[in-house]
């Protein structure tokens, strides 16, 4: 393989970049560390295909978000349109920024998904123009299955039977097959299978799909029609996937159908950064591509271009714990840098002040706010970070929703709320449908016009559990604490039930939003009964409040989740929490929810967000639902060399007041 050292699209990239880019034919795998600049590497490589005469348009490139796909589109583009006017082989145009020039495909795999749909899907009987149903449309049509069924949402949720049909699609099963497997495996089985069959009839007659069924169909497209597949392949003769780790098992059957007899699939990854198995992710995708691929060429990008030598450093000794991996060693020709910053805090909200104090101290040094970011392992930790922020004056912006304005928090406040004064009709609204107990709007409209007379008597008998429920919470108003109140509402309400024993591992994680309202309502156990909870929801009122002006503010600190930030990169980072059980995650005591290495993995990338600076911080004692926890530092602070971090004591928990 020959290098071209003198075109300039190759200047500045190492041997290895290099080799990865003029890499042409069958299939090659790089296994890419964080921050080895394999978005450059992919991009690049596309450019040198159509200088070596690949016509553009016969070149595919895949990817897992819109934002991603749109960004490496620009990229793609840039390279085209910037190209010399020197003659190319092969080209159409010799003008690549022309309107007419044929470009690359590049899109998430939903939307590959789409393309080959529209394209071929009429063969399995796909109409041309079809709506996509998203989630919400996909709930109120199972909704409305459950209620043919004569069956209650709160025997089984719209959210938890699109779950379960979800995860069957991922696995190629049809409805059919579902319903043969599991028509007679008991009542939620049963309930499902058939839901399912009229979910589908519901989807054909509006000429609809969901988001499953834009990888399911074109799979099944693609494997029982060989003559789509054979004009598939030859219209997309070089494919790309980047974030190969984040495949799940059908997207890499899709991906393996369209490379067909041609294998030239070009996959970049990094096994070290795969934390999204519980979206179906599978890491044995990209640990096993030269056993799928035996003829692979498999290069390994290690020279990390972001961040210092202490930091990369210290996320290599976090990552090689793993076992389940590829040997790669990141290096770096960076300085040494500062040493990793641990600090550990008395409780979440002296962390939450400590963070905002030294965030203050480093914006009076010249750092900008949006070089900085707060990293979170679990959403409920988001309301302490606010706070200290807000207290602080230190400009921010959540990416994600505000913990007040979060539905399952905003559900509870209404319960909360409505026991306090029980005609409260808006509340009653939201109260009566989260969780859902088949109570509808018609329903308290006849109620709040007084028609009491006219509802039905299975409407009637669930309007009175309802109101028992809120008689007895209103009782217990009177004399529990206020955070012995909140647990109480959860509990009633039906919350527990429906988001952490019967929900998925998204609900569960939302479940940990609504103890955290426990929590917040604990600052005012020193005044039990209603007075202490009307403070406690006037001090909620006020936060939320905070929060909406706050919605319109687009610079400052990032506050994120660990998942959220993967693929970011700010100058700082503090990753907040490190506390055994919370970062690694417990699981929310289940054993299924935690995987070690995958929670590694994701400390392992919230390390690698960092160029310069990096703080890890963590309280000796955490309120979880409301009661004073004792905390043990995280297990993952005793992978890091020693040498590498500084403990700084400072308390400073009384600075702001």
């Amino acid at each position: 393989m020959r290098y071209i050292q003198t075109v300039k699209y190759l200047d500045g990239l190492n041997d290895a970049q290099k080799r990865a880019v003029l890499a042409k034919d069958g299939p090659i795998s790089v296994l890419a560390g964080a921050g080895s600049g394999k978005t450059r590497v992919l991009t690049t490589r596309i450019y040198h295909l159509v200088r070596e005469g690949v016509p553009a348009d016969q070149i595919l490139a895949v990817t897992f978000t819109n934002k991603a796909a749109r960004e490496m589109r620009a990229r793609v583009r840039s390279l085209l349109g910037a190209e010399e006017a020197a003659p190319r082989s092969g080209a159409a145009n010799d003008n690549p920024s022309s309107t007419n020039h044929p470009l690359p495909f590049v899109a998430t795999f939903h939307g590959l998904g789409r393309e080959l749909l529209e394209k071929y899907g009429k063969v399995i009987g796909i109409p041309r123009f079809f709506s996509v149903y998203d989630r919400d449309d996909s709930e109120k049509a199972i909704a409305v299955a459950l209620k043919a069924l004569d069956v209650e949402t709160k025997e089984l949720s719209p959210r938890a039977v699109l779950g379960r049909i979800s995860r069957a699609k991922g696995e190629g099963m049809r409805a059919s097959e579902f319903y043969e497997k599991h028509a007679r495996t008991g009542f939620g089985g049963r309930i499902v299978a058939e839901v399912w069959l009229r979910y589908e009839k519901a989807l054909a007659a509006e000429k609809a799909l969901d988001f499953d069924d834009l990888i399911a169909l074109p799979v099944r497209l693609l494997q029982e029609h060989a003559d789509v597949r054979a004009l598939a392949q030859d219209r997309w003769r070089y494919m790309h996937v980047d974030e190969y780790q984040d495949t799940s098992v059908l997207q890499s059957r899709l991906t393996n159908l369209l490379v067909g007899k041609h294998k030239n699939l070009f996959v970049v990854g990094d096994i070290d950064q795969c934390v999204y198995t519980w979206r179906n992710a599978t890491i044995e995708n990209l640990l096993k591509f030269d056993a799928t691929y035996p003829d692979a060429q498999m290069i390994i990008l290690e020279r990390n271009y972001r961040s210092t030598k202490n930091l990369v450093d210290a996320a290599n000794s976090v990552i090689e714990k793993n076992k389940n991996r590829k040997e790669k060693h990141s290096t770096t020709e960076q300085a040494a840098g500062e040493p990793i910053t641990v600090h550990m805090a008395r409780s979440a909200e002296d962390e939450a002040r400590w963070i905002a104090l030294k965030i203050r101290e480093l914006i009076k040094k010249g750092i900008k706010p949006e070089e900085v970011a707060i990293l979170f392992r679990t959403n409920f930790q988001s309301r302490a970070l606010e706070e200290g922020l807000l207290r602080a004056g230190v400009p921010y912006k959540l990416l994600g929703t505000h913990f007040f304005s979060r539905k399952e928090v905003k559900d509870t406040l209404a319960w909360i709320r409505l026991a306090m004064e029980p005609s409260r009709e808006v509340d009653k609204l939201r109260a009566a449908a989260s969780p859902p107990r088949g109570i509808g709007k018609v329903t308290l409209g006849k109620l709040a016009a007084g028609q009491r007379s006219l509802l039905r008597a299975g409407e009637l008998s669930k309007v009175e559990q309802f109101e028992l429920v809120i008689t007895e919470l209103s009782q217990a108003a009177a004399f529990l604490t206020p955070s012995a109140f909140v647990r109480l509402v959860i509990e009633k309400s039906g919350m527990r039930r429906a988001l952490f024993e019967e929900g998925s591992a998204e609900d569960r994680e939302r479940f940990e939003n609504v103890e955290e309202i426990a929590s917040v309502a604990a600052r005012h156990d020193h005044i039990p009964g209603k007075e202490g909870i009307a403070a406690f929801l006037a001090e909620s009122a006020l936060a939320g409040d905070q929060d909406e002006m706050d919605q319109g503010e687009k610079t400052g600190v990032t506050l994120m989740t660990v998942h959220a930030a993967k693929g970011l990169e700010f100058n700082t980072v503090f990753v907040s929490g490190m506390e055994e059980g919370l970062f690694p995650h417990q699981g929310m005591g289940n054993e299924k929810d935690r995987d070690e290495e995958e929670e590694r993995r994701l400390f392992y990338v919230a390390m690698t967000r960092a160029k310069e600076r990096l703080f890890l911080t963590l309280a000796r004692i955490r309120k979880i639902y409301g009661i004073d926890t004792a905390a043990e530092p995280s297990s993952f602070l005793a992978d890091i060399d020693s040498a590498l971090m500084l403990y700084d004591e400072t308390e400073n928990h009384d600075i702001f007041f």
